[in-house]
């Protein structure tokens, strides 16, 4: 048996940003085989110059066409056989949402889900992203197990909000509509994977960067590790680093056996 993979996803909310919050020391605190980001915020360029610093890793790097919004990255110091960006949908391939990654033995999939928005005027299109990703992850999943990581933008059970009964239908991450999109892709072969291990745990990996929220723990778990049922009993665990700062979402990680 080969040496377990840590593999560690985290919403960066600008990878500029983070960069002045201590973003490489906690890179190499958390010292991961696979590092997904969300929300770079930056272009191709920019991901380049930082991977200079981080020699050691391949760089995947999936920019919006819109100048400083969405994107996803990936550090892999993990050979990969493959990758590819996007879903092939072109409605939804504009906003730098989705890197894949093919390993030996499971694909990766680092994805940053559309927040439905303040007023949820992008709910209807979260709804017909959320479908296509899940008829996407059902092709990988008919070739090999999937690892299906990131932002995802919701919140599936009163557990994983701090005041689900005010949120409930009336904010972006915590609608019936996001919650059916998420329990889809449990339906369809996906295990969550801190849910599984830690049944009764109260924790979260967003916090609103308003009324102190973070240091009352008045947070969100909506960053998950998702996995296909022929992993689950390769995962060793499944994390929350919550004393990692640097942006207003902590690092998720699992470790899984080689």
């Amino acid at each position: 048996m080969g040496k377990p993979i840590k593999i560690v996803s985290w919403n960066v909310n600008g990878i500029r940003a983070a960069i002045n919050k201590d973003f490489f020391q906690s890179f190499a605190r958390i010292d991961p085989d696979i590092l997904c980001l969300q929300e770079t915020k930056a272009n191709d360029d920019i991901l380049k110059e930082i991977s200079l610093k981080i020699d050691t890793y391949e760089l995947f790097v999936n920019s919006a066409e819109k100048k400083g919004y969405s994107g996803t990255a990936v550090f892999s110091r993990l050979k990969t056989l493959s990758h590819s960006y996007d879903i092939g949908i072109a409605e939804h391939d504009k906003e730098g949402r989705v890197i894949t990654l093919d390993y030996n033995t499971f694909y990766l999939v680092n994805t940053y889900v559309p927040n439905s928005g303040q007023n949820l005027d992008r709910l209807g299109y979260r709804k017909s992203w959320d479908q296509a990703m899940l008829k996407y992850l059902g092709k990988l999943q008919a070739e090999k197990p999937v690892i299906f990581t990131g932002d995802m933008n919701v919140a599936n059970e009163p557990i994983d909000l701090a005041r689900p009964k005010a949120n409930y239908n009336k904010s972006a991450g915590y609608t019936q509509v996001e919650i059916d999109g998420f329990r889809n892709y449990l339906s369809a072969g996906l295990t969550d994977t801190f849910r599984h291990l830690h049944k009764d745990e109260v924790a979260y990996t967003y916090w609103s960067v308003r009324f102190n929220a973070r240091a009352k723990n008045v947070g969100w778990r909506i960053d998950y590790f998702l996995v296909s049922h022929d992993l689950v009993k390769k995962i060793r665990e499944s994390f929350i680093l919550g004393d990692i700062m640097g942006s207003d979402h902590c690092p998720v990680g699992i470790i899984l056996e080689a």
